[in-house]
């Protein structure tokens, strides 16, 4: 069963798949495809993974390098850089429903976002290809009854530290760096947990919605900063103006 993968998808913000275990030496390969090949389907964008390390006797794991494109219509190479993720599986629960994973860290996260004159950016893209990839409800409910899918639920998932790249040049500004007050989000899944399929998209729609909030806020902020600063500038050219005139 790929119970592993799907839940490291899950916690890359991708949809995964059906939960199911895997044993043997090949774990880790299997799951870097798996994370590349269902992520590049869901997000519609190349995804990339340096390398996995999943240690299931203890319910722990890392995953390093994990890189997410950009549609091409935009500048930046990648939408988001997971340096590190760790999660830690509820051994006891495996054999229970829900599933529970305790916690899933993404360390030093790194989301460029960049904002068109339309109101659009990079995120909505891709949120809206994962919108179009996501397993509707006729499909769950079809996979339900060939076999009923796990179901999961994290207690706790945080992304600490995200560096946000703000680019604004198509408001005439310019690429800003923030970084973000770590992101928690609690109880995804509920108390009676979601199918790997749908946590994937609940995971994606709470954790974009806060940076893309976040990044709005950003952007109001720089662009009222600059357009005061435009103001200063002019009041200040005029005022010397004057003196000009008056003094010679």
């Amino acid at each position: 069963m790929k119970i592993i993968a799907s839940i490291i998808i899950v916690l890359l913000l991708l949809s995964g798949g059906a939960l199911w275990f895997l044993a043997g030496s090949s774990l880790n390969g299997y799951i870097k495809g798996q994370i590349e090949t269902v992520g590049s389907q869901v997000t519609e964008q190349r995804v990339t993974v340096k390398t996995v390390d999943i240690k299931l006797a203890s319910g722990a794991g890392s995953i390093l390098g994990i890189n997410l494109a950009n549609p091409k219509t935009y500048s930046q190479p990648n939408a988001f850089a997971l340096e590190e993720v760790t999660l830690d599986i509820n051994l006891e629960s495996l054999t229970s429903s829900p599933i529970i994973i305790d916690a899933i860290i993404i360390k030093s996260p790194q989301a460029f976002v960049q904002f068109t004159q339309t109101g659009g950016s990079n995120i909505k893209d891709i949120l809206d290809a994962i919108k179009r990839n996501t397993p509707k409800a006729e499909a769950s409910a079809a996979e339900t009854e060939s076999g009923e899918e796990p179901k999961i639920k994290v207690s706790k998932i945080i992304l600490a530290g995200t560096a946000l790249t703000l680019d604004l040049s198509a408001f005439g500004n310019k690429a800003h760096s923030a970084t973000l007050p770590d992101i928690i989000l609690d109880n995804v899944g509920g108390d009676t947990g979601l199918p790997a399929s749908q946590l994937g998209a609940e995971i994606v729609k709470q954790a974009l919605s806060q940076i893309w909030q976040q990044a709005k806020t950003t952007q109001k902020k720089k662009l009222t900063d600059s357009a005061k600063e435009k103001l200063k500038e002019k009041l200040q050219e005029k005022a010397k103006k004057k003196l000009t005139d008056l003094f010679g």
